[in-house]
């Protein structure tokens, strides 16, 4: 399948597996690219530019197909030496950064002049448009059922994405809510040039997780996720679990009132506690709805090459049968 994302990052497939903590390592990356998708070494997992350096020449020694840096960029006060890291994605031979939280405007300058492709990430058309002018290559549309930070909008991606087409130049790629051949044929049909998958890439053998966590994404559905850190603006959609319980009754308890530091035990340092050592109630962790839609642990290829070849069958045979008259098949998947 051709799209104007495998074109840009010279993929096989529109497929993009996204930057995320404690899960975006080497062997997840070069899984995803080697089976045709873009992979994503998480950045700032990596506690030092000389530790992402290694991540990235390690992940260079598993595959040959073009991978990615995700950079997330903090509030100031808690900014990481990013230039640095800027340097270390340069020196490593990156030619694709997806960036994330903060602007990317004050480092555009140093991608650009390293020859590297950026796709920021958006959870609404006026970031996304904002991305676009200040020289994005391309825009993830973030939607509200995404697991992380789904923005303070609230709109589900039937509506986002639509919206997204009609405004934007650059090529995108829908995020959230997606996880098999439907969220791709539907991302195509409303003007996304391809998908990201987060929580889904989780639920694989070669995601470097634990398998507790692996367990519980097939065990959840999709009601199993809530929204904390609401009223500090700093929404956070996480997989409910003893530790979000706890959460939840302090923000009833504060309301209006929270801080940052009234939860602190419940959100920071979680990440190695729980996918690495797959203590599920260490604390609150990211995951999206979509949940709801995985029902097994494949290989990244099996997975990847089971959408590529439901949604052909998805188009060839329900959409364009449906327009030739013929008998529309099931939407079911395989």
């Amino acid at each position: 399948m051709r799209t104007a994302i495998t074109d840009l990052f010279q993929i096989e497939h529109p497929i993009i597996q996204g930057g995320m903590h404690y899960v975006g390592f080497a062997e997840l990356a070069a899984a995803v690219s080697n089976a045709g998708g873009l992979g994503i070494i998480t950045g700032l997992t990596q506690k030092t530019p000389e530790l992402l350096a290694k991540e990235i020449a390690r992940c260079r020694e598993m595959t040959d197909k073009p991978f990615g840096v995700n950079l997330t960029f903090l509030p100031a006060f808690t900014a990481p030496p990013y230039p640095e890291y800027i340097a270390a994605i340069r020196e490593g031979g990156i030619k694709i950064v997806e960036t994330a939280g903060r602007s990317p405007e004050q480092y555009m300058p140093a991608l650009k002049a390293a020859g590297i492709k950026v796709i920021h990430k958006c959870t609404s058309v006026r970031h996304s448009l904002k991305a676009e002018r200040i020289g994005c290559d391309a825009v993830s549309v973030d939607g509200f059922e995404c697991g992380g930070h789904p923005g303070e909008d609230d709109v589900p991606n039937m509506i986002l994405l639509p919206r997204a087409a009609e405004e934007l130049k650059i090529p995108f790629v829908a995020s959230g809510g997606m996880a098999d051949a439907r969220s791709l044929v539907a991302a195509l049909a409303m003007g996304a040039a391809g998908m990201n998958m987060g929580t889904r890439f989780i639920a694989t053998r070669e995601a470097p997780v634990h398998d507790n966590v692996k367990k519980a994404l097939v065990a959840a559905t999709e009601l199993d996720t809530r929204l904390i850190m609401r009223a500090l603006r700093n929404t956070e959609r996480v997989l409910m679990n003893d530790s979000v319980k706890r959460l939840l009754e302090i923000e009833r308890e504060k309301g209006s009132k929270l801080q940052i530091s009234d939860i602190h035990d419940e959100v920071a340092g979680a990440y190695p506690k729980i996918m690495i050592d797959g203590q599920m109630d260490a604390g609150a962790w990211s995951c999206g709805m979509v949940a709801g839609l995985i029902h097994d642990i494949p290989t990244v290829k099996e997975l990847i090459d089971r959408i590529m070849a439901d949604a052909e069958r998805i188009i060839r045979g329900r959409l364009v049968g449906a327009l030739d008259g013929g008998k529309p098949t099931s939407l079911a998947v395989a």
